[in-house]
Parts: structure tokens; sequence; C-alpha cells
């Protein structure tokens, strides 16, 4: 047998133990080459959703590759752990340190380069599909499949370097100690489980202040707590699985009534020191998990926003016309010209918008004029859009504010007009926005009739609104008027348009785009992080054995075995997924302020998915390990 036969015929014997290690690697390399297909496909067009596309697939693509090294580093460095009496036998039979750094390496390279070629077969394989996907969810013409050279080449050239510079550092990773101890590394007695009281507290007191930050964040507050709030976070998911947790066992051991009850004393005694052998694991796996889930949650969160688009813009089409050029007719006869070819029936109402001089304001961002409405336009306009205009009717000098979502939490702003010095004051916010804040300024006062009349305008706009059933079908409308459905006052025109339905199109090319590219990556991460509980597990399984060999020796039953073996894999599969779903839950609150719109449903949906595939993976494991303990124990 030739070297080279050896290093092939070890890796097949280890097949079980390197299997999800590679499932894994070949499915990285699979999404890596999809990404490669979209961003060289000579049918993408150069346009906003396709140029974005190819941006976040780009962005992807490092993400992926970079998590891919560290994700190939620590499986081999696990798998190097497991082997050290492997090792031992080889080296007593002869083998030099050289002829196992060389094994090590060669097995590496094996692994790697098969599953490079699983991952681009399969992407070949599927690739139609996957492009057929992308494309409806960029909103672009249906890609046919065209296998660029670039893209295998960017693949083949990307994960070859990868692994090879993995299985060359792996070498150095080798340990080669004295033969006996080689020998007894999986037989030697495990050190007792000890935990440090000040880091369990510590542990807890992050995790619990994190939480209390993300849940009471505002939308004014999220971005100076987020750093801070991912980091405490961090440091005390570490602190919980290498102290806390193991100190939680300690507690519990000490209930004796519990942990001397049928088979708890063995499930809780192998736990504590499952939680502190594994611990680095498990808090990989929380932490990876948590980022899956954060990033699939959030773009389905993206869907409220755009539910959002009728509250953010009422009008289906809004036309702001900002003199009184002829112009302006011309472009509402267009969109009415329009609205009839598509057979939608609308109504419209004119509404005037004074802009006042402001000589002051509590607030310094405050522009130099704002934007009034009178109280009876701004009911009509209302009950135009479909909103309940139940406002209480202003007399003399109250007025209402019309703010964004992001200013909806800012205190009351005073403002000082130049006429008269009037100083006006809002006693509340309005219920709706009437009007596209993009087009005012992004702040309105609402003040009562007589008021309206008696105030001296810089300038007087007139808004033009028209008013559908079905946002849709307005959807490209005005194209030679808008860019996106947007348009905003300039040197060269004197109008501000807005249409909704174009407006609420790109908004969702962009969230299933969006959406597409978290799915694939965040797929990748959930199984990686399935993958190191996988591997793990396995690389115990000889030390498993002997102790349940032991057991059965003294009167354990297959029933028993069987509720030992499920307590304790399911604590260790779903102790780091519940972990990072209480992250997530919290992150998700912190989130909630950025909408109007409770995305509750969105983010159950998604927490809910992943909960089914973690409980698929978690009886197929169970199943597969249990054949395997019975083998030994017959």
């Amino acid at each position: 047998m030739t070297f080279p036969q050896f290093v092939f015929r070890n890796v097949v014997r280890n097949k079980r133990t390197y299997s999800a290690y590679f499932l894994s690697s070949a499915l990285s390399v699979l999404i890596f080459f999809i990404y490669a297909l979209f961003i060289f496909h000579p049918d993408i067009k150069k346009g906003v959703t396709s140029a974005t596309a190819v941006q976040l697939m780009s962005s992807a693509e490092v993400i992926m590759y970079v998590f891919s090294f560290f994700f190939v580093l620590y499986s081999v460095s696990t798998f190097l752990k497991s082997r050290k009496r492997e090792f031992g036998i080889l080296m007593m039979h002869g083998m030099t340190r050289s002829q196992l750094n060389r094994m090590v390496f060669l097995e590496n390279m094996l692994i790697g380069i098969g599953a490079i070629a699983v991952g681009i077969a399969l992407g070949m394989v599927t690739g139609k599909l996957f492009l057929m996907i992308g494309s409806k969810m960029i909103g672009i013409a249906p890609l046919p499949f065209y296998l660029s050279k670039r893209a295998l080449l960017l693949t083949l050239v990307a994960f070859l370097i990868l692994f090879f510079s993995i299985s060359l550092f792996t070498t150095i990773l080798v340990r080669v100690n004295k033969l006996i101890d080689l020998f007894q590394a999986g037989e030697k007695p495990k050190k007792e489980p000890k935990a440090s009281v000040f880091l369990s507290l510590l542990s807890a007191i992050l995790l619990i202040a994190s939480y209390f930050l993300a849940a009471t964040a505002t939308m004014q507050s999220l971005l100076f707590r987020m750093l801070p709030v991912i980091g405490m976070t961090i440091i005390g998911t570490y602190f919980f699985y290498t102290q806390l947790s193991v100190f939680l066992m300690k507690r519990l051991q000490k209930q004796r009534l519990f942990f001397w009850r049928k088979t708890n004393l063995i499930t809780i005694s192998s736990l504590a020191y499952r939680l502190k052998d594994n611990a680095r694991m498990f808090f990989m796996v929380t932490i990876v998990s948590t980022v899956a889930f954060c990033a699939v949650g959030t773009l389905a969160s993206f869907n409220v926003m755009n539910k959002q688009i009728k509250a953010q813009f009422p009008a289906e089409i809004s036309y702001l016309a900002k003199d009184d050029q002829p112009v302006h007719q011309k472009h509402l006869q267009q969109i009415e010209t329009e609205l009839k070819a598509r057979n939608i029936k609308y109504t419209t109402n004119k509404v005037p918008i004074k802009y006042v001089a402001i000589s002051s304001s509590t607030d310094r961002y405050s522009p130099k004029k704002i934007a009034v409405v009178s109280f009876t336009d701004y009911i009509k306009i209302t009950k135009a859009a479909g909103f309940d205009a139940n406002e209480k009717q202003l007399i003399g000098k109250e007025i209402l504010e019309m703010r964004t979502a992001i200013l909806s939490e800012a205190e009351p702003i005073t403002y000082t007009l130049e006429q008269n010095h009037l100083k006006l004051q809002h006693e509340k916010i309005t219920k709706v926005i009437v009007l596209p804040m993009q087009l005012i300024m992004s702040q309105g006062i609402i003040v009562s009739d007589e008021l309206f009349k008696k105030l001296r305008p810089v300038n007087t706009e007139i808004f033009t609104g028209y008013y559908t059933k079905d946002l849709g079908k307005t959807a490209g409308m005005g194209k030679n008027l808008t860019k996106n459905g947007m348009s905003f006052s300039s040197d060269k025109n004197s109008y501000s348009m807005t249409v909704s339905g174009t407006i609420y199109e790109n908004q969702m090319n962009m969230y299933k785009m969006m959406l597409f590219v978290a799915l694939l990556t965040g797929a990748v991460f959930f199984i990686a992080a399935g993958s190191f509980l996988y591997f793990r597990l396995y690389a115990d399984l000889d030390y498993d054995r002997r102790q349940y060999l032991t057991i059965k020796k003294v009167g354990l039953t297959d029933q028993e075995l069987n509720k030992i073996v499920t307590q304790q894999l399911a604590l260790l599969f779903f102790v780091p997924i519940v972990v990072a779903f209480v992250h997530s839950a919290f992150a998700f609150m912190a989130l909630q302020s950025f909408y109007q719109l409770s995305i509750v449903t969105e983010i159950i949906i998604v927490l809910a998915s992943f909960l089914v595939a973690q409980l698929i993976y978690f009886f197929f494991i169970r199943y597969r390990y249990l054949q395997n303990l019975r083998k030994t124990l017959i």
C-alpha cells in the first residue's frame, strides 16, 4: 500500500466523523459558487436593483469566505485533538514526525478538494434553480443558466487557497508528546469541573444588563447602545458556558432528592463535564446561530416596512407644485390620463401649503421655514387617504405637528415666527401623516383655519393628491417625471412628486433580494452550527461507549440508556439554540423601535422555522448516535 492510498483509506474509515464537516464545507462552496454565478452573469444589466444585488452578493461572498476559514480551522483542530490515540499507534509502528505532518496535510487537502468538487458539482446541477429564484426575487427577467469561467475559477482558486493554507497550518497544531500520553489521551480521568462565583455573577449581570438595554432601546438610543450591548452579550455568553452553567449544575447536584432520583445522577454529572469540556463549542454555536437568526429575522421584518408605505405616502400619487407655471397643469393632466388608461378609479384633492419664516426655534436643527396646513385641509386629505380623521378642532394658536417616526419621541418644539414674533408650540403630534414628509422637508404643522388665513407666507405651494384603492397598479407611472418613483424640485424643475406603487415595488424587490442573500448565508451559518455539535459529539463517542458499557454491567436497561442519551443530547443541542433564541428575541425588541407596525409575526415565523430544522436534525443525530452506541454495548 502506498502512502497516498493509506491516507485515502484513513479518511474513508473516519467518514462518520468527517461527514458533517465535509457536507458543511461543500455547502459553503456551493453557496459561494451560486453567488459568483450571479455576480458574473452577463444578463444582469446595469441598473439600481441589479447593481445593488451584485454588491450584496459580493459582500456575502467575503463574509462566507472569512467564516469558512474559521469554521474549517476550528473543525480541523478539534479532529486533531480527538485522534491522539491513533497518532500514538502510528508513531509506535515507526511513523516519523514528518510523515505524520504529511499525512495530516494530505487528509485535509483530500477532504477539501472533495468538498470543492461536490460543492461546484451541486452548483452546476442546481444553478438554474437558484438563478430562477434569485432573478424573481431581484425583480428582473429570468436568468438562463450560464457557466461563467470567472465564477468557476474564483470558487476553485479561493477554496484551494483556503484548504491549502489551513492544511499547512494544521501541521503546526499536531503535538507529538510521549507515546504513553498519546495512548492515554482518551482514558485519563477528567478533572472535576469548577466554576468561579465571581465570573458566574459577572455573566448573569452582563446578560441581564444587555437584555435591559436592548428591550428599552428607542430609535434615537439604539445606535449608541448597539456596540456596548453586542460586547456585553458576547462576553456574558462566554462566561455563561464556562462558568455560570457549571455553577448551576453544581448547585443542582446539591439538591439530593432530585439528584439521586433514578438516572438523574448520571445525566447531571455527565452534563456538568460536557458543559465544561464543550464550553467554547457551545459559545461558538450560540453566537453563529444568533447571527443567522438576526440576519434572516431582520430582513424578514423588512416586509413590515413595506406595509408602512401607506402610512408614509398616504396619496398613491403626490404632486407638489412650487410655483404657478403652466407646466404643472400639463403634468397633472398626464397623471390623470395614465390613471384612466390603466382603468384605475381615483379621487383627488388639492390643498395649499404655506411656508412661513421662523426667526428662532428650540430645536437647533429646525429649518428656516416650515410647512403649514390648515386644519380643514388636513381633515379633508386625511379622509381622502382613508385614515381616521378624529382630531380635536383647533382654535386660536393651537397647533398639531406632523413628524416622521424618527422624530416622534423628540421633545416638543416651540417656533417663533418672524411675523409678529408669534410663538407656536404643539400640544401633540398628529395621529397620521397625510403629506409625504420627503416633499415638505420632513416637518410640518397644522394650524387653526383662522390662524392659517392670517399667516403671511414666504411662498405657497399647491399639493395635489391622487388616492386609489390599489397601490400596486400605480407602479411605473410618470416615468418621465420621476426617478424610481420620486422626484424633487431643482434648478431644472419646479415640482416634487412621489408614486407609491413604484416606491413599493422597488422596496419589495430590494427586500426579496436581501432576503434571498440572507437565507443562503443564514443556512450556511445554521448548518455549520449543527456541524460543530455533530463532530464534537462523535469525538466523545469512544469515551461515552466505555462509560455506558461500565454502567450497563451494573444493570442499565435499554430504556434507561435511551432516556439518558435523549436527555443529554437534547440539552447539548437545544441549550445553545435556546440561548441564541433569547439573544435574538431581545435584539428584535430593539429592532421594533424602527417600525410603527408590529414585527412579531415575521420574527415568530423565522424562529419557528429554525426550531423545526433543529428538531429534525436532533432526531436524526439521536437515531444515529444510539445505533452506534448499541453496536458496542451488545
